[in-house]
């Protein structure tokens, strides 16, 4: 199997009036043939952030579907004066960009009767869940790695959080950078100051390669944006998202709040729900001992689906 990172040819998908930065990825040839996954980044992420993570699905016989979101990695910028902000009008949109790949991407890539896989971090699984509450039948099954349902706000009053949001936005303020945001850029950021993996090495290989390509980079959200995501969250309804869900929480988490992800996979219908103790929000960035049981996990549960 030829690595991802040397067969790497970015796709054009359109979504809308943007222009979205997709890759698709053969299954390794060595390994019996699954189908087809799609996989979904988190907020601030990028296609090549997920090489491990795309040829460790192709090792177990799954073709590879994915992008970068509007506003991030590769694909067109919302506020492109200023393009290390994270910005969004609505969450919407980024469900429009997740219908361009699988018609565009996903589809083309199915045997008839066939539905794909789904692997999703954080705001990637939000708005997976978002899509699956509306399409049930489009995924066959899938794995969400703490899903974006609940913000940690870090000691702070929820109420006052939320208050703030809107006020910041109802002040003319949303495309502003959340405060603290701006400082956030990742190549200024140590391993120290991050919240998101105990991984050392991980964490440098990521950084090492935005150094290379930073156009990639992203710093953090406007106030505009955590405005349509907290909007998105209240629109999330756990009971119609009948699609087979494998629900993973970070115990160490500071980026969601785990609990949500709990709660909300306990009101699905179908879903089990994963526990990772001791890991921190990048489940899939973060240290093999942590990895591991998340694909002991993942393994279980496709075969079953």
């Amino acid at each position: 199997m030829i690595p991802a990172n040397e067969c790497f040819e970015p796709l054009t998908v359109t979504a809308a009036d943007m222009r979205l930065r997709a890759a698709r990825f053969a299954g390794d040839p060595a390994a019996a043939q699954r189908g087809v996954c799609v996989l979904l980044n988190g907020q601030t992420e990028f296609i090549e952030k997920y090489f491990e993570v795309i040829d460790e699905l192709r090792g177990r016989g799954f073709a590879v579907a994915t992008l970068d979101w509007r506003g991030q990695g590769g694909s067109g910028r919302l506020i492109p004066l200023a393009p290390l902000k994270g910005h969004i009008d609505d969450f919407a949109e980024y469900e429009a960009d997740l219908e361009a790949l699988m018609d565009q991407v996903v589809a083309p890539m199915l045997s008839g009767g066939e539905r794909p896989i789904a692997l999703a971090h954080s705001m990637g699984g939000h708005i997976l869940l978002r899509y699956l509450g509306r399409h049930p039948q489009r995924i066959r099954a899938a794995a969400c790695c703490a899903p974006m349902l609940m913000f940690s706000t870090r000691g702070q009053p929820r109420w006052l959080v939320r208050l703030l949001t809107d006020a910041m936005t109802v002040m003319g303020h949303g495309r502003d950078f959340v405060w603290g945001m701006a400082a956030r850029d990742p190549l200024q950021l140590g391993f120290a100051d991050q919240i998101v993996t105990s991984d050392a090495a991980r964490f440098q290989r990521t950084k090492d390669f935005l150094t290379r390509h930073p156009d990639l980079r992203l710093a953090g959200p406007t106030w505009g944006w955590v405005a349509a995501a907290y909007r998105s969250i209240a629109g999330l309804v756990a009971r119609r998202v009948a699609t087979p869900v494998l629900m993973f929480g970070a115990g160490h988490d500071r980026v969601v709040v785990t609990a949500a992800t709990k709660r909300f996979a306990g009101r699905m219908p179908q879903s089990v729900y994963r526990r990772l103790e001791g890991a921190e929000h990048e489940i899939l960035m973060e240290r093999d001992v942590f990895r591991t049981q998340f694909w002991s996990a993942f393994d279980a549960f496709m075969a079953e689906h």
